[in-house]
């Protein structure tokens, strides 16, 4: 059964977006690569680079002794994240490609002891373009985010690039930046980068084609955002788009509470609890990803036919799916059971 990508994520803490601030002064502060002494914005630089270097070389127990405590309670997990990422970074260039300093040194701990939820906006340029995080229960201190890229040289078709994103936090004496979350993502799918997609949405939101349109929205969201908890003004203008462009089935979008039921040739009704797209195959265009409630996955073979039944319901319902994607993965989900995944390419699915 397939490894899902969203499984090895490590993190510091659960994650929510922030919405902009209303200008209030706050505990916590925000300060660009641009607005940094250099000494700071070096330090930071180097650090991150550091980290890069030992994910790229596989060491994981390298990474461990520049990590927060927090981090390396779940040693099997982060060294399983290290050894799957470590491949798809052979032979790449690490470069910086932004870094934050996130001061929290002067938050105020909650009345029963409790870290409080810290917020951080951050002004580019000393314009409206803005970078949010917020970050639930952050103790007092001086954390920073870092985002490296690692590809290989221009024009070279490998390594892909990937983008290595770093949460931070400074301790010791002397003081010193240990990692305290780490977040790998691809920056291209079917060999596109967010931009690409972004593009191609918005012409097939024109064409009136509004199921492809808004799965290369969620392509573009995917590839352009660094980590679950970043949002930017960038990133929000993306996320109004797609909204607006979203088919009338999905104004609401697609989940657990408000799946997307889709009927069979034999009135056979489906209900998806997600829709969205994977690369995992390396093909020249993306598959469809859906998730499928379902209520027993105990016989494979019966799993298997009621995955390829719903991916034909689905594209029977919707056939402007079959031309620009290479297949369709299929995640049948039920409760107390492992997903049963399979994958069809278009021309296998009647």
């Amino acid at each position: 059964m397939k490894q899902r990508a969203s499984a090895l994520r490590v993190m510091l803490a659960t994650v929510l977006l922030a919405a902009a601030g209303s200008g209030a002064v706050r505990a916590e502060t925000c300060t660009t690569q641009a607005a940094m002494a250099p000494a700071d914005r070096n330090a930071l630089a180097d650090a991150a680079r550091g980290f890069a270097l030992r994910i790229q070389s596989n060491d994981a127990a390298g990474l461990r002794s520049v990590a927060t405590a927090e981090l390396t309670k779940d040693t099997a997990a982060l060294d399983y994240l290290v050894g799957n990422t470590a491949p798809r970074l052979a032979g790449g260039a690490v470069s910086v490609e932004q870094v934050y300093l996130l001061d929290a040194s002067d938050l105020k701990r909650k009345a029963d002891g409790s870290a409080p939820d810290a917020q951080f906006f951050c002004s580019l340029n000393q314009s409206t373009a803005q970078v949010q995080f917020t970050i639930p229960a952050l103790p007092p201190g001086k954390y920073a985010f870092a985002m490296m890229t690692v590809a290989g040289p221009a024009g070279a078709a490998k390594p892909a690039p990937w983008r290595l994103s770093f949460l931070m936090r400074q301790e010791g004496a002397p003081a010193k930046w240990l990692l305290a979350g780490f977040y790998p993502s691809p920056m291209t799918a079917a060999g596109h980068d967010g931009l690409w997609y972004w593009t191609e949405a918005r012409q097939m939101a024109k064409g009136g084609q509004l199921w492809n349109a808004w799965l290369d929205y969620q392509a573009a969201e995917k590839l352009l955002t660094p980590a679950d908890f970043v949002m930017s003004t960038h990133l929000d203008k993306l996320r109004t788009e797609a909204a607006g462009a979203a088919p009338a089935a999905l104004k609401d979008g697609v989940s657990v509470d408000a799946p997307l039921v889709v009927k069979g040739a034999d009135g056979t009704e489906y209900h998806f609890t997600g829709l969205g797209v994977d690369d995992s195959l390396g093909q020249s265009s993306l598959d469809v990803e859906v998730h499928l409630r379902a209520e027993a996955l105990t016989d494979p073979a019966a799993a298997r036919k009621r995955n390829d039944a719903a991916a034909s319901a689905l594209l029977a319902a919707y056939p402007e799916l079959r031309k620009p994607f290479h297949g369709v993965w299929v995640y049948a989900e039920a409760a107390g059971q492992n997903p049963f995944a399979s994958e069809e390419p278009m021309t296998a699915i009647q």
